[in-house]
């Protein structure tokens, strides 16, 4: 229950009469993922989001400042605001409280009323009754004028009335209690870091807010309150990197009922960027208007900054020549959100591109002109990078000429498969020479291609571009991907729609395992965006016993093996290197479609990922040793 006092109440009136109804909840129990996107993991935390997201609204409009996420021992979730509370006098039209309304009729709310809310956050818009319908159970307090009312839902549909259990004057709010359907989703066990991840994220955003998360199964807590808001957000991203200039610079406008607000640092010794875009909280990673409104402004400014001042060395400088390095986070608040692309997280508003650029431009250039020496480092490391990318684009040039960027003419050691459709064609990049040939042996040469690799590949975090290129292994790739590199990567042109990274089960294969994800995270990402890139797990274990032969991929699995068999007359061969396997072996275990375990290769969150690469593979030593000491206790499969 929360103690503290409740904010004021504002002039517009937040009553059931408030409350519009666009249709019913039908066909949301049949098809979730019409509504949610998936019933996996992703389904299941996103219910959360969703009423999150009723009280993100209200602290956007002042009425809300603190939130209490709780996940129950039973697996259920109680999420507890201190905002106006749900409306609970009957609805005029359906002669129902408008909480039972809210909770069972689908895009109802007081979103649909600018007068309610000017803006509001939730990606799909479909609002708690969706949360509702896809749960075993959910029940609802609102406090709200002195008294506290109570209604409780099975699988969406009110199992008793809205009743008023009790006074409390101290405080308004509403808490909502639910435990997801396991008719429904595919795991009703919620992860505790992911959903921190996101409220840490909205604490950011919505500088003041108050928000505690709890885990009562695994007795866990985290509070999060920034009063610096994404500027704290900037230091957080950078807390372990050299920055070019001290203080993130920060501005905020409001132009035309859209909020802007940006804040962004250079970093000095790195060649990768960072720049999250977010439109009413949503992180909207596909990018869209905001994003390309801030990103002309940025050019074009410290463009002219540079022409007026004799800075630019006669160069044309380029937009990602300033970006490099840089983080930068654009929080854009706005009535009707527009969100467009594959996953919906692609901002349309074509009014916002104008508005975003326009602030950012008259807002930077100010605080250029106020911080000349900050402006002039910043500049000074972008045309450092000019010059590095137009080394990059000779090196480029020169190594087409020769054909090992052209995919007509593909690296020697590829063996390619015969089938010409990328859809249904893949691509194992394998650990060494031997294991290279018995994967080329042991494959279905149909659809699978194989192209070995020799030793390790550069570390790409601590190279540009033009030193990436003259790496012969990443020649190698590159060509037989045939999408190019970079900013020329053009995921339509992928010769494979599996790119498979089958390395061995020791350390020196978790090493090139992570030396390649860095690659392809930072020169193919829209490979991980589309699911292409997967990764092997070969069997760890041989395990015979009389003419049966049985393969243990986890500590696990050789236990209940030798739990079923008993170790009497057991042989046990540990797998630590792909050479060890015969052809036959090989595809039987980890190529045969059939009987493999592939582990698709994603990014669910690009800031984690970008924080663990540069940490992990990033010229700063201290933070690393540090991560080692941190998780030294925890680590497994270390050979001595």
């Amino acid at each position: 229950m929360m103690e503290d006092e409740s904010i004021l109440q504002k002039e517009d009136i937040y009553d059931s009469d408030k409350i519009k109804v666009l249709e019913g909840l039908q066909a949301v129990r049949k098809r979730p993922s019409m509504y949610i996107g998936s019933t996996d993991e992703r389904g299941l935390h996103h219910l959360v989001y969703e009423v999150v997201d009723n009280s993100i609204d209200e602290a956007m409009e002042g009425y809300c400042d603190r939130i209490e996420i709780t996940i129950k021992e039973n697996g259920s979730v109680e999420v507890c605001d201190n905002g106006r509370g749900i409306p609970v006098s009957d609805h005029p039209q359906y002669d129902r409280p408008g909480l039972e309304i809210v909770m069972t009729k689908l895009h109802a709310g007081g979103k649909f009323d600018r007068k309610s809310y000017k803006v509001s956050g939730g990606l799909h818009g479909v609002g708690v009754s969706v949360v509702n319908a896809l749960s075993e159970w959910l029940e609802v307090k609102v406090k709200r004028e002195g008294n506290v009312y109570h209604q409780r839902y099975e699988k969406g549909q009110p199992v008793t009335d809205v009743e008023k259990v009790g006074e409390d004057g101290k405080v308004s709010g509403t808490i909502t209690t639910f435990k997801p359907d396991q008719d429904i989703f595919e795991t009703v066990d919620f992860e505790y870091d992911e959903l921190k991840e996101r409220m840490r994220e909205l604490a950011f955003l919505n500088k003041g807010l108050k928000i505690h998360i709890k885990d009562e199964r695994n007795d866990l807590e985290d509070s999060f309150h920034y009063e610096g808001g994404i500027v704290e957000y900037i230091e957080y991203l950078n807390r372990d990197k050299e920055k070019l200039h001290s203080e993130p610079i920060y501005f905020k406008r409001r132009e035309d009922g859209v909020h802007v607000e940006v804040a962004m640092q250079h970093r000095t010794e790195s060649y990768s960027r960072e720049i999250l875009a977010f439109a009413n909280n949503i992180n909207t990673k596909e990018g869209g208007t905001h994003l390309s409104g801030f990103r002309a402004a940025l050019t074009r400014t410290f463009n002219s900054y540079a022409d007026n001042n004799d800075l630019a060395e006669d160069l044309n400088i380029r937009g990602d020549d300033y970006r490099e390095g840089l983080t930068a986070v654009i929080n854009v608040k706005l009535p009707e959100p527009q969100f467009e692309g594959q996953t919906k997280t692609k901002l349309g508003n074509s009014e916002i591109r104008g508005i975003v650029q326009s602030i950012v431009g008259e807002e930077l250039m100010t605080y250029l002109e106020e911080n000349p020496r900050v402006a002039e480092g910043i500049i000074e490391k972008a045309v450092t990078a000019a010059k590095a990318r137009q080394a990059a684009k000779k090196a480029k040039e020169l190594t087409r000429r020769k054909g090992i960027l052209d995919s007509v003419d593909l690296p020697g050691k590829l063996s390619d498969c015969a089938n010409p459709d990328p859809t249904k064609s893949e691509l194992y990049i394998v650990e060494g020479d031997s294991a290279g040939g018995s994967a080329k042996q042991g494959r279905d040469r149909d659809f699978q291609a194989i192209l070995p690799l020799r030793g390790k590949i550069i570390n790409v975090e601590k190279a540009r571009l033009n030193k990436m290129l003259e790496n012969k292994e990443i020649r190698s790739i590159i060509s037989a991907i045939g999408a190019g590199v970079g900013e020329d990567f053009d995921p339509d042109e992928c010769r494979y729609h599996k790119i498979i990274i089958m390395t061995d089960a020791d350390v020196d294969g978790a090493h090139i395992r992570t030396l390649l994800f860095t690659f392809f995270y930072r020169y193919m990402k829209p490979l991980l965006e589309r699911g292409y890139l997967y990764m092997a797990q070969p069997p760890l274990y041989k395990i015979t016993k009389g003419g049966g032969v049985r393969y243990a991929y986890r500590e696990e699995d050789k236990q209940e093996i030798l739990e079923e068999w008993g170790k009497r007359g057991v042989s046990i061969q540990r797998y630590k290197g792909l050479g060890e396997m015969n052809p036959k072996e090989l595809w039987e275990t980890t190529m045969n479609p059939e009987n493999r375990k592939l582990a698709k290769v994603t990014v669910e969150d690009a800031e984690r990922a970008d924080e663990l690469f540069n940490l992990l593979m990033g010229k700063e030593v201290q933070p690393r040793k540090e991560f080692i000491k941190r998780n030294a206790a925890a680590a497994t499969n270390i050979d001595v």
